[in-house]
């Protein structure tokens, strides 16, 4: 799917949940938010982004493209940021990985190791919703089928590419051989806890009294429809999503909207840090350019 089309269909989610739920859950998911809410979810971000960078570190140095911690954790918050603000949310994503492979002198491999690394990612969270669904009772239990039936197709085409294409399945061999996947999972893991708990903080705040034991089936079920790359700056499948999965539990569209325009600020201001790393970085190319004066 090209950009422009995963942006239109982002947008015509969006405005179907619009017209099935209306605009007050937006206002009323915005207006839930306070500082000591925004404060959790910045904090909450820490442990987020530094396990994001730390998993594209050990992908990175298992494709023999070292990357130091600090600096993954600064590109990933300003990745992050980029992603929340931008069309498509993978622009971020894109522009790390250009700037790794700069960095490293070998641009193709920079973007291999964001790719690689965000498939595993994607990867352990779809099959970690899939065991909370199977092991939480739920009302949302019959999209199970579903989501099993989506991480076969996705890992079906992953070894398709890896067969066709001789350099993804050159790093495959590397990234096995170096036994980075512990690592890998334990890093994944740690970013699904975060952004669930995330989801749950902003849905206590919209005024969702549900059991954790409800409420973590149907934050899962929401994360993974945020990581479709069919979206605007992160919003509409994931709105359509939280507005049917909150209505299935009997909780009402009206709040699972609510709390997903909660989570979707609180993600923004969490990541904010990334607007610091975009400054000094244009600062630091705009040094560069300059001539030197003798």
């Amino acid at each position: 799917m090209s950009p422009r089309w995963g942006w239109l269909l982002g947008a015509a989610v969006l405005g179907a949940v619009v017209w099935w739920v209306g605009t007050d859950p937006f206002v009323s998911g915005v207006r839930a938010l306070d500082v000591r809410t925004l404060t959790v979810g910045a904090i909450l971000g820490v442990p987020i982004t530094v396990a994001s960078a730390w998993r594209w570190r050990l992908v990175a140095s298992g494709l023999g493209a070292d990357l130091p911690l600090g600096r993954a954790t600064a590109a990933c918050y300003r990745s992050q940021l980029l992603n929340s603000v931008l069309p498509g949310g993978v622009l971020g994503d894109v522009h790390r990985g250009v700037d790794h492979g700069r960095a490293v002198g070998d641009p193709a491999r920079g973007l291999r190791t964001v790719a690689w690394e965000r498939t595993a990612g994607q990867l352990v969270q779809a099959s970690l919703a899939v065991l909370v669904l199977l092991l939480l009772p739920s009302p949302v239990r019959s999209t199970l089928p579903g989501m099993l039936t989506l991480l076969v197709v996705v890992v079906v085409l992953l070894g398709a590419l890896v067969r066709t294409w001789s350099t993804l399945r050159a790093d495959l061999a590397m990234l096995v051989a170096r036994r980075i996947w512990p690592g890998v999972m334990v890093a994944s893991a740690v970013v699904v806890a975060g952004l669930v708990t995330t989801y749950v903080v902003a849905a206590r705040a919209v005024g969702v009294t549900a059991r954790l034991s409800t409420l973590v089936p149907l934050a899962v079920l929401v994360l993974v429809a945020a990581a479709l790359p069919a979206n605007l700056a992160g919003w509409g499948p994931r709105e359509g999503m939280a507005a049917w999965a909150f209505a299935a539990a009997g909780l009402g569209a009206e709040q699972g909207l609510a709390a997903s325009v909660a989570f979707g600020v609180m993600v923004v201001v969490a990541v904010l840090p990334g607007a610091a790393v975009l400054v000094v970085g244009s600062r630091a190319s705009r040094r560069a350019r300059e001539p030197v004066h003798g």
